[in-house]
């Protein structure tokens, strides 16, 4: 009996005899050891290859910016500091302030033509059959992968004075006007088209991310707003919108930059011409480095345009944190 009182008395803090528990903090130290450098050492090459890709262009752009790094500096080496003499030289330049307010207006031009068509294709698409929205999220996914060179080029012939299908459409509808129509050497029609190309290109992404969101929203909120009575712009204000609205801002803060730092499209349609119709900082910061040898000044012009991008991006992202606290 005194043996079974014994068994049926519960140990103190529920623990079994025989059995101790490791001290305090010290319960995942014997993993840690056992594992040693190997989580570290596997690591490693993902964050050097980082550090020599990302870290270290930026890095060697600042110092460029702070010397006189021309071609002789650039075979020769031995380049002087000159402080913020690239800076004074820059900021000085009337034709830097043009091109960054050209810059400003083609991003802002593209993101809301990107946003407001690529929210129509989702709304669209959502309401379309299985075998239409296939088809066109299909289509979505085949322009989206089409690489950037080729789209350019695809575009300059598309517009080309004598052998393009836009002049030659034209003319076969009674615009006698647009026959051999040199669509590139005019600044304003160079700029419209680079902007058509860039949303062309940039609809894709935004429209299939937004169609994802969409389909999270769930069908009882708008079948409630129907039964109130609710029509179908004040169900997207009210209901569709705030439930989608975070990623609908990643994609605007995601067009904001690429559209800011657009380059390869400028490029190889126009190389920022005619004049400097389609000049924007990009395009501006190789014209300087190139055209002189006056790296230093590329780079100068380089680091000012993540200057000004990043400013965009805080303005942006301190108002949308001040709406998400007044909600």
């Amino acid at each position: 009996m005194s043996a079974i009182r014994e068994r049926a008395v519960p140990h103190p803090a529920g623990r079994r005899p025989g059995r101790t528990s490791p001290p305090p903090g010290t319960a995942g130290r014997t993993s840690r050891d056992r594992s040693g450098p190997w989580p570290y050492l596997l690591v490693a090459p993902a964050v050097l290859g980082m550090l020599y890709l990302l870290v270290y262009p930026l890095a060697r752009a600042v110092l460029i910016s702070f010397q006189d790094f021309r071609l002789r500096q650039l075979i020769a080496g031995h380049a002087k500091f000159v402080g913020f003499a690239n800076y004074r030289t820059l900021l000085s330049d009337p034709r830097f302030w043009t091109v960054v307010r050209r810059t400003f207006v083609f991003m802002a031009v593209n993101v809301v033509l990107i946003m407001v068509i690529a929210l129509l294709v989702a709304l669209m698409t959502q309401r379309l059959g299985r075998i239409w929205r296939t088809a066109v999220l299909s289509s979505l996914v085949l322009a989206w992968a089409m690489p950037v060179v080729a789209a350019t080029t695809v575009f300059q012939w598309l517009f080309h004075s004598e052998f393009g299908v836009v002049n030659w459409a034209l003319t076969s509808l009674g615009f006698d006007s647009f026959e051999r129509y040199p669509w590139f050497a005019h600044g304003t029609a160079a700029f419209a088209i680079l902007v058509l190309l860039v949303v062309w290109q940039s609809v894709p992404f935004a429209a299939i991310t937004l169609y994802s969101a969409l389909t999270t929203v769930p069908a009882e909120l708008h079948e409630s707003a129907r039964i109130d009575g609710a029509g179908a712009f004040r169900i997207l204000r009210s209901i569709t919108f705030p439930v989608i609205r975070p990623i609908v801002m990643l994609v605007l803060c995601l067009e904001v930059i690429w559209t800011f730092k657009a380059f390869t499209q400028i490029w190889v349609m126009t190389r920022g011409g005619p004049g400097d119709a389609t000049t924007i900082l990009p395009v501006y910061a190789v014209q300087t480095a190139l055209a002189g040898q006056r790296y230093d000044l590329g780079s100068a012009a380089s680091l000012a345009t993540v200057v000004l991008m990043s400013g965009v991006l805080v303005l942006y992202f301190r108002q949308m944190f001040r709406q998400e606290d007044e909600l």
